[in-house]
């Protein structure tokens, strides 16, 4: 008797949450099938209950009214168009979670967000934006090849946190972005040409146009106000040249920067259970980004070299293109330094180098390697490295003010 009560203790305290779907489309059937493979019961909410056969087997099917009954947390897989119907059973809504997961067709479609909307339909009810992010696509094949960030936001914070669960138990990274308020920009989000690659592409084009006045500045105007030569021919193939391995090393050191930065600041903060600033989550989310536009600066690196006449420096820049397309990590940067390091070694200390002042491009171009590379240094000396060790383990420091009362 003991053991079966047990048993049953076991069973019910693993239990998940019944969850209610209002919508049968493509995004409601895939968001059914993906919590009854986490292990969430699933009742659809419908007018035609009879007409089921394309929702996935294991689910319930009720009416409207009888499915609110059994559920304290609501999707609503609907458009904005179709909410009406939900001013019916307004009374069956007093303090359910309703989670709006609806886009709009344009940007700033309407005055309001869908959820705002929503929350001023069915006052009673609480209304929590998520979801709407996640593709009906990413959530059949397991977020495979797709973004599992799902952003939520939500006036009440115990009903956002019962979603961020439900997002969890699905397998995705829920992203708290405050009140309701921020529900307009979480709907924008969907209909924005790739988000994540704005960051990367405008640093990328900030440093070549940088770049490509630095060198120009150098190699063009100088020996012609100095020497009256004409050398304009450099900007078809050599300033490019220069321009492409610069920019791509500076953009990969980019690409590690940031968890440099954030491996010192749980160091400070001796846990690591706080949130990093929007600033440095930013530029962690958009690391693969970086990655890429570097890859794609050293492709272009390696074409403009083949138009060059073969020299020694011409197979080292070959070689240094190479590694860079290789997936070496914190090597890689050391190596890549490392060769700008040598290719210029002879030149740091001489002073016809240096043009009305200027130092040579690669030589600002290892600045920010080498920050990072000293940072990495400090970070993996033995002493440091155990400590960042423990923290990501889950210890914290204990403040002193606590270590007193103790």
């Amino acid at each position: 008797m003991e053991m079966s009560e047990k048993a049953t203790f076991g069973e019910n305290d693993h239990k998940r949450e019944t969850i209610c779907i209002f919508g049968t489309g493509d995004f409601g059937r895939s968001l059914g099938m993906r919590l009854l493979q986490s292990g969430h019961p699933v009742i659809f909410g419908s007018r035609n209950p009879q007409n089921s056969t394309l929702l996935p087997s294991g689910a319930q099917v009720l009416t409207h009214a009888e499915a609110l009954k059994e559920c304290k947390i609501i999707f609503l897989a609907l458009h904005r168009e179709n909410y009406d119907f939900l001013l019916a059973l307004s009374n069956l809504l007093d303090g359910k979670v309703l989670v709006d997961v609806s886009n709009n067709l344009r940007m700033n479609q309407y005055p309001e967000s869908n959820a705002q909307y929503l929350s001023q339909l069915l006052p009673k009810a609480i209304v929590v934006k998520g979801f709407n992010t996640v593709s009906a696509w990413a959530l059949q094949s397991g977020s495979l090849d797709a973004s599992n960030q799902v952003f939520v936001c939500g006036d009440d914070d115990k009903s956002k946190q019962q979603v961020m669960d439900v997002a969890r138990s699905l397998g995705l990274t829920p992203l708290d972005r405050g009140s309701l308020q921020a529900a307009k920009e979480i709907e924008n989000y969907p209909l924005q040409l790739f988000p994540m690659w704005r960051l990367p592409l405008a640093i990328a084009f900030g440093l070549t146009v940088f770049f490509f006045v630095y060198c120009v500045v150098i190699d063009v105007i100088h020996p012609y106000v100095t020497k009256n030569s004409d050398v304009s021919y450099k900007l078809a193939i050599s300033v490019p040249n220069r321009i492409f391995p610069n920019v791509s090393l500076i953009l990969l050191s980019l690409v590690y920067l940031p968890g440099v930065i954030a491996a010192f600041i749980q160091l400070q903060r001796g846990t690591k259970y706080k949130r990093f600033p929007d600033w440095l989550d930013r530029w962690m989310l958009c690391r693969k980004q970086l990655g890429l536009v570097a890859l794609a600066y050293a492709f272009l690196h390696v074409l403009y070299t083949f138009i060059i006449p073969t020299r020694i420096s011409v197979r080292w820049r070959w070689i240094h293109s190479m590694i860079e397309e290789s997936k070496l990590g914190h090597v890689t940067l050391l190596l890549c330094t490392a060769h700008a390091a040598l290719f210029g070694w002879n030149r740091f200390l001489q002073s016809k180098w240096y043009r009305w002042g200027l130092p040579q491009a690669y030589m600002l171009g290892i600045v920010i390697p080498c920050v990072v590379l000293v940072l990495k240094l400090i970070q993996i000396t033995p002493c440091v490295d155990r400590k960042i060790i423990r923290i990501r383990q889950g210890w914290e420091r204990i403040p002193k003010t606590k270590q007193a009362l103790v």
